[in-house]
């Protein structure tokens, strides 16, 4: 297959599933890991997409961002793993932050029976905890339509109300550079008081997000530990914070 024809099909798969997989690029167009990488990086090089840690994604600006509902469909079981091992550092009589996100709100199946405190900027995170019986505070702030978050400075100073003992963070980049960053920056802003507010932070990733950076910088990778899905080498982002595998 010609470089060319190549690059159209990365670059189509790309436009229908925004991620992808090195192993599926692999298979899509019948060619070594090898030669995948190299077009990944011509394309990244000439601003088509951005390399991520086992793959590449489109690359997304604040405008851009994915909808809740097609955030909730990628990458299920490696959020699910993450979910069950963020939930293990709770224990009975603590307050935790539960930040917007498909992969902290995949924590709260695994919350039931506990005896907590929740303070969140999720919708429907809030409802599911009610329907848990679980103890919650919604913060104030706009509502942003494609994520379902309470955002902004009205949001920030409504958290300015709580201390909490734990925060579980989403976020959209994990790079060795820019540290963890997210799209938007009214959401950078929640995530970076929640970090100040909490004695411990951690932020929820799956494999896809690392090595990645994206528009708005929330704080250093030193800020927060990391529980990721991934497998791969982690040997460069451990130099700076603990990682805590999920597998």
């Amino acid at each position: 297959m010609l470089t060319k024809q190549r690059h159209q099909l990365i670059l189509q798969r790309l436009s229908e599933q925004k991620v992808v997989k090195l192993k599926e690029l692999v298979d899509l167009t019948d060619s070594s890991e090898s030669t995948i990488r190299r077009d990944l990086t011509d394309l990244e090089a000439e601003g088509y997409l951005a390399r991520v840690h086992g793959g590449a994604t489109l690359i997304a600006t604040p405008d851009e961002e994915p909808t809740f509902e097609e955030k909730r469909d990628r990458f299920v079981d490696e959020k699910v793993a993450i979910a069950r091992r963020a939930a293990t550092f709770i224990e009975d009589g603590m307050s935790i932050y539960l930040d917007a996100g498909t992969t902290t709100q995949a924590m709260v199946p695994f919350l039931q029976g506990k005896k907590i405190v929740v303070v969140t900027n999720s919708l429907p995170i809030a409802n599911e905890l009610f329907d848990l019986d679980i103890k919650t505070f919604v913060i104030g702030g706009e509502l942003k339509r494609s994520t379902q978050a309470l955002v902004g400075y009205n949001a920030r100073e409504s958290m300015m109300n709580y201390r909490v003992d734990l925060a579980f963070l989403g976020m959209n980049g994990i790079d060795l550079e820019a540290g963890y960053t997210t799209p938007d920056p009214e959401e950078a802003l929640v995530k970076k008081t929640a970090i100040e507010l909490a004695q411990t932070s951690f932020v929820l990733a799956d494999a896809s997000k690392i090595g990645k950076r994206t528009f708005s910088r929330v704080a250093t990778l030193d800020a927060a530990q990391l529980i990721t899905s991934s497998s791969e080498s982690m040997s460069s982002i451990q130099t700076i914070t603990k990682v805590v595998n999920a597998k």
